[in-house]
């Protein structure tokens, strides 16, 4: 099986859906984007996050991001692994219950799990990483303590990635090379050094 789930929203951050989406299409995996009230063929709104010297990143519009999957009609069951990018759309996702029942269902059927970013905040909200080591951007590590995980300090550069069973975390866009490395590896993949 290499169907891959992404829960994305309006304002997912640009980098963190784009370049994984194609990433990991590019090494063989069929990416499914979903998105509550939103159907095959709508789009999201991306935001732009950078780091551009301000004591928090700066956002600027991104590309409209296709929906290719139907949200109403995911089972858990078809999917290998579920990917949640960050952005401001992990924030309001949180609040809709069948989203966190995904998430919940891959936790317990064991699934990988790969989220970037402010993903710690829906993750936290499902109730899914208790005990769990994981990195997040920084603002999210009150987040992340108060559900009960085990924050990893992230790089000074913010391109680490963190791996506790098969959640895989990193901090934001500029971990792509290690979380995605690693999220393949979880999946059972063989990447070449």
């Amino acid at each position: 099986m290499k169907q891959l789930l992404f829960l994305v929203g309006d304002y997912v951050e640009d980098y963190e859906v784009m370049v994984p989406f194609q990433a990991l299409a590019m090494v063989g995996y069929d990416c499914v984007a979903v998105c509550p009230g939103k159907k095959v063929g709508d789009t999201v709104a991306t935001a732009i996050h950078d780091f551009d010297g301000a004591q928090t990143y700066s956002e600027k519009r991104g590309h409209n991001f296709a929906i290719n999957g139907d949200f109403d009609a995911v089972n858990v069951a078809d999917f290998a692994g579920l990917v949640i990018p960050g952005g401001r759309a992990p924030e309001y996702l949180r609040l809709d219950e069948r989203v966190l029942a995904i998430v919940r269902e891959f936790a317990a059927a064991g699934k990988p799990i790969a989220g970037v970013c402010h993903a710690a905040q829906l993750l936290a909200t499902a109730g899914v990483i208790s005990g769990k080591r994981m990195q997040a951007y920084p603002a999210c590590k009150p987040d992340v303590i108060a559900a009960g995980g085990v924050w990893d300090e992230p790089s000074a550069g913010l391109d680490s990635a963190c791996v506790d069973g098969v959640l895989v975390t990193g901090p934001a866009w500029p971990a792509h090379p290690a979380w995605l490395r690693e999220f393949v590896r979880t999946l059972g993949g063989e990447l070449r050094p």
